[in-house]
């Protein structure tokens, strides 16, 4: 049996569309390294099925190393697990304005204790729009002021 080129491509595609399915992040290598095999084939046919499994794996292999070893340590790092006296001070912009007795709703730029968006109260009122430094965190939501 040999496998051709459109072969791969669509076990490729079936694999990076199965991710979508599958959400673990690894299927992915595995369907790119299909696809890489698959364009190698039709650029330059004629290499034996050994060979072809064997690029394929080592294809696969090297782009889940490099994602876990290279890229993945660039990825911007959630702070879940840090005190909370560690976050005082972040600067967030508020999307639902609040009141002394009125939750609002705070997005911050980077995430803060594991979310991006955190319910929030102010001892004044503040619009939605304006940037307001986080004072403290009171359980389930946060506190803050104008920054």
């Amino acid at each position: 049996m040999t496998l051709e080129w459109w072969h791969w491509i669509t076990g490729g595609i079936f694999l990076v569309i199965l991710e979508l399915a599958v959400p673990s992040f690894f299927v992915i290598w595995f369907g790119l390294g299909a696809l890489l095999v698959g364009l190698l084939l039709l650029v330059a046919p004629g290499l034996p099925l050994a060979g072809q499994l064997l690029l394929w794996a080592m294809a696969s292999a090297a782009m889940t190393v490099s994602w876990f070893r290279y890229f993945k340590r660039f990825k911007d790092k959630t702070r879940i697990g840090t005190a909370a006296s560690d976050v005082i001070g972040e600067i967030g912009l508020l999307v639902h304005a609040a009141a002394p007795f009125s939750r609002g709703k705070v997005r911050f730029q980077r995430p803060i204790l594991g979310a991006e968006e955190w319910p929030c109260a102010a001892d004044a009122e503040i619009e939605t729009g304006v940037r307001v430094k986080l004072v403290s965190v009171e359980g389930s939501f946060v506190k803050v002021t104008r920054a």
